[in-house]
């Protein structure tokens, strides 16, 4: 082979190789071309309307503020409702109790104002016992019992001992003897104690 044709052969092996060369360097430059592309087709698919965590915070903040702020607001009004009821009822409680009262009143009046026209006094006890009764009727209507002394033992949740009566025999030792003053009970609490003599 002469020379001329080896450096034919080298002057063409070297274009190839450059060629190689260009070609690799272009498909780099594409395969980066491509892989930024994606990566713009990535940043362009995640959503644009994300909120800044912050202002969520802040939103979510201000709306249980705002519950906060209504809450107490009804609990202020639930207040002085109740307060208002209550007073009503102190200034008004009452008047259950004396509307059931009055017919007994009623018939005391009519008592007092005939008393001097009964026949005889047998009659005017009748009548006054008649009004005891209908009086005990009207305050059991309202709760209100009275509280049992007879043959009781004596008990210091309903008997208040004002007395203590020797002598009366072993079965009536620590019982009940006289009732002074009728005790009473409202809705099964003791508003006022029997005054009681004991045996002792």
């Amino acid at each position: 082979m002469s020379k001329k044709d080896k450096k034919i052969d080298i002057e063409d092996g070297n274009k190839e190789q450059q060629q190689e060369e260009q070609t690799s360097a272009k498909e780099v430059e594409e395969t980066a071309a491509d892989t930024k592309a994606e990566e713009k087709t990535d940043e362009k698919s995640e959503p644009t309307d994300k909120k800044d965590p912050i202002e969520e915070l802040n939103a979510q903040i201000a709306d249980l503020k705002d519950k906060y702020l209504r809450i107490a607001a009804e609990f202020d009004n639930f207040k002085k409702r109740t307060l208002k009821e209550k007073a009503e009822l102190i200034i008004n409680g009452g008047e259950k109790t004396i509307s059931a009262i009055l017919p007994v009143l009623d018939d005391m009046e009519r008592a007092i104002a005939n008393a001097d026209k009964a026949d005889s006094k047998e009659k005017l006890e009748e009548g006054w016992e008649l009004i005891s009764k209908k009086f005990e009727s009207i305050l059991e209507s309202l709760g209100v019992k009275k509280i049992d002394t007879k043959d009781a033992d004596f008990n210091v949740d309903y008997h208040e001992a004002i007395a203590m009566v020797p002598g009366m025999g072993d079965d009536k030792k620590g019982k009940v003897v006289d009732c002074v003053q009728t005790g009473y009970m409202m809705n099964d609490k003791v508003i006022r104690h029997a005054k009681v003599a004991v045996g002792q």
